[in-house]
Parts: C-alpha cells; sequence; structure tokens
C-alpha cells in the first residue's frame, strides 16, 4: 500500500498542508502513520478523492471521440513560423505544448486567450516513479 505524506498529498491536490489535515480530521482520508510516527494518508484514498473532482473546462467541442485523453484549457502561447506553429495549452495544472501546421492555426482560427481542446491518443506512454530516497 502506497501512503503518502500530508505535504505530498498537499502537493498533489494543489492544497495547503492545514487542509489535507482538517480532510484527514473530517473522515476524508483515513488517519495513518509511517514508521518515523508522521501522519499519513493512503495513496488509494487519495486517488479515488481526486479522480471524483477532476474539474476541468467544459468541453466546447461536443464531440464523441475514441480519445480518452482530452485536456480543455486555454491558449496561453502561440508561434507561428512560416509553415509551423507551437501552441501552448494551460488545462488546470497541466501544460500542453502541440507543434502543427500554421494552416491549421489558421483553420481553427486558434489565438491567445481561446478555448481549445488537447486530444492525445499514444500508442505508447511511459510511466515513472520516484526514487526512493532515505529523510534525516
Amino acid at each position: 500500500m502506497t501512503n503518502l505524506r500530508i505535504r505530498d498529498a498537499a502537493r498533489y491536490l494543489g492544497v495547503s498542508d492545514d487542509t489535507v489535515r482538517r480532510m484527514v480530521d473530517s473522515g476524508t482520508f483515513t488517519r495513518s502513520t509511517d514508521p518515523a510516527g508522521r501522519t499519513v494518508v493512503d495513496g488509494r484514498e487519495l486517488a479515488a478523492h481526486i479522480r471524483g473532482r477532476g474539474a476541468q473546462l467544459e468541453d466546447p467541442s461536443h464531440t464523441r471521440s475514441s480519445a480518452r485523453n482530452r485536456f480543455v484549457g486555454i491558449v496561453t502561447d502561440l508561434v507561428v513560423d512560416g509553415v509551423m506553429a507551437q501552441v501552448e495549452l494551460q488545462s488546470g495544472p497541466h501544460r500542453i505544448v502541440s507543434l502543427m501546421s500554421a494552416e491549421a492555426v489558421r483553420d481553427l482560427g486558434l489565438e491567445v486567450g481561446a478555448v481549445a481542446v488537447a486530444s492525445v491518443k499514444a500508442t505508447m506512454v511511459a510511466v515513472e516513479v520516484p526514487v526512493e530516497t532515505t529523510e534525516s
């Protein structure tokens, strides 16, 4: 079972340590302690909480897609250079950068401040985990 320290759970939730402590006190997460005596929360409980509360902008496309990784966000930067363009989209805490043709940017009417959807369909996704470290 994966246990996360209060400060790490807070970082993943985007809230303060005190907010997570209040969530533990209110029963949102089960209180446990690690071998060093620090309060920890169950990673599975945290994952269920995050998944159930995923806040996103409403998808303006109102389309159905086989791509399950769709990120609705705001265009924050746009660099058009010749035939190619770089589009930066902020979707919640995620920064997504896409390279596309300048023609596609014009056809989509993309500009800084526009709402857009980044759709990711990949045959390979790498998953990494942090290296265990000992704290003093």
